[in-house]
């Protein structure tokens, strides 16, 4: 059988192509036409990162999005591994003293589950929320990954079974603590945000299928899934979100 084929029975693409990631970052940093001029009037961005990752891992969006002029606050998460409903708990907490100091709106990027908890909190505070992208964000789904990831994921949520602070356990997959938070991934946007779902086939992470959310924009890019926070193509969407939202509340 070919790696074509392969890929095409499989529900989620061969993980070595995950190995993309130095080269995606090197196009973006090449890219000439993503270093554009700062915004005087650009709206506030907060930033969520993926499973088992921290804020570091989206220093460079962090960075372009303050070149462009907009203020920019991470998450505060160091590992991405706690109990999705005490992270959105936190989270919202977050959001709205962030919202209070940028004095509006604020607009959510998640990557992975990060978009996850990112469509949760727009679901709760739509007041507080102007867009919401999500990268690679396994929304309808949130185990339709690739089997190490899985693993990894059963291995984590046994620490917790143990009682390890801060880690999801096993009954957050489909228990009572995380029933709201499941039903906030299900649940229609508000209609006055804009939510765009980035998904790439060629993932190997997780099965694009399941980052098909039906109430937002889907765009597709050909990206490995660590590296959507680094590819061309997404900031060229993202560039155009952001400019998009900032005409709409410059003519409201």
């Amino acid at each position: 059988m070919t790696a074509e084929a392969a890929a095409e029975r499989s529900p989620v693409a061969p993980l070595w192509g995950e190995l993309r990631y130095g080269r995606e970052l090197a196009r973006l940093l090449i890219d000439g036409g993503l270093r554009q001029r700062a915004h005087p009037d650009a709206q506030p961005v907060m930033l969520i990162p993926g499973f088992m990752a921290g804020d570091d891992s989206l220093t460079i969006l962090r960075h372009w999005l303050r070149r462009r002029g907009h203020p920019v606050s991470s998450s505060g998460i160091r590992a991405n591994v706690d109990c999705a409903e005490r992270a959105v708990s936190r989270l919202e907490a977050h959001l709205r003293d962030f919202s209070s100091e940028a004095g509006g709106p604020v607009l959510l990027i998640g990557q992975s589950r990060g978009g996850a908890l990112a469509r949760s909190l727009t679901v709760r505070c739509p007041e507080l929320v102007s867009g919401l992208v999500m990268l690679g964000s396994p929304v309808r789904d949130s185990l339709a990954v690739s089997a190490p990831v899985l693993s990894t994921a059963r291995w984590v949520a046994r620490l917790g079974d143990l009682g390890l602070p801060g880690v999801l356990s096993s009954e957050c997959a489909e228990g009572a603590c995380c029933e709201t938070f499941r039903e906030d991934l299900v649940a229609p946007l508000p209609s006055g945000v804009t939510a765009l779902t980035v998904y790439s086939r060629s993932d190997g992470i997780v099965d694009w299928r399941a980052c098909l959310d039906p109430y937002a924009e889907q765009v597709e890019v050909n990206s490995s899934h660590c590296g959507m926070s680094v590819h061309p193509d997404v900031y060229r969407v993202l560039a155009r979100v952001l400019d998009t939202a900032r005409e709409a509340a410059w003519s409201g």
